[in-house]
C-alpha cells in the first residue's frame, strides 16, 4: 500500500504564501504523475496543479503565474507553492499520486490520494 501525507496547510491573509508538501511512503516502485485538487465547500473538487514523473506540468487557468508546482522524486514528494493567495483560493487541498507499487506479481498501478489539508486565506 502507499500512504500520501499533505503538510503546510493553513491560515493566511489574502496576498500572503503557503507552501504543501505531501510525501508517498509504501512499496513503491515507481511514481508517475503527482498532483494538487482541492475542493471547496459546495464545490467540485477541481485540478489545481500537476507534474509528470519528467517533470511537465500543467495549472488550472485561476492560478497560473501564482501557483508553482515541484516535485522531489528522491523524497517521493511534491510541493505546491502558493504565492498571492486569494480569499476564493480557500479549500481542502488534495495530494493525488499514480503509484506502481510492488508486488509479487510484479509492479501494479493505482490511484492514490492524501486526506487533505485546509488552506484558508482571509480577506
Amino acid at each position: 500500500q502507499v500512504q500520501l501525507v499533505e503538510s503546510g496547510g493553513g491560515l493566511v491573509q489574502a496576498g500572503g504564501s503557503l507552501r504543501l508538501s505531501c510525501a508517498a511512503s509504501g512499496s513503491i516502485f515507481r511514481i508517475n504523475a503527482m498532483a494538487w485538487y482541492r475542493q471547496a465547500p459546495g464545490k467540485q473538487r477541481e485540478l489545481v496543479a500537476a507534474t509528470s514523473s519528467g517533470g511537465t506540468t500543467n495549472y488550472a487557468d485561476s492560478v497560473k503565474g501564482r501557483f508553482t508546482i515541484s516535485r522531489d522524486n528522491g523524497k517521493n514528494t511534491v510541493y505546491l507553492q502558493m504565492n498571492s493567495l486569494k480569499p476564493e483560493d480557500t479549500a481542502v487541498y488534495l495530494c493525488n499520486a499514480g503509484v506502481a507499487t510492488v508486488t509479487t506479481i510484479g509492479p501494479i498501478r493505482g490511484d492514490y490520494w492524501g486526506q487533505g489539508t485546509q488552506v484558508t486565506v482571509s480577506s
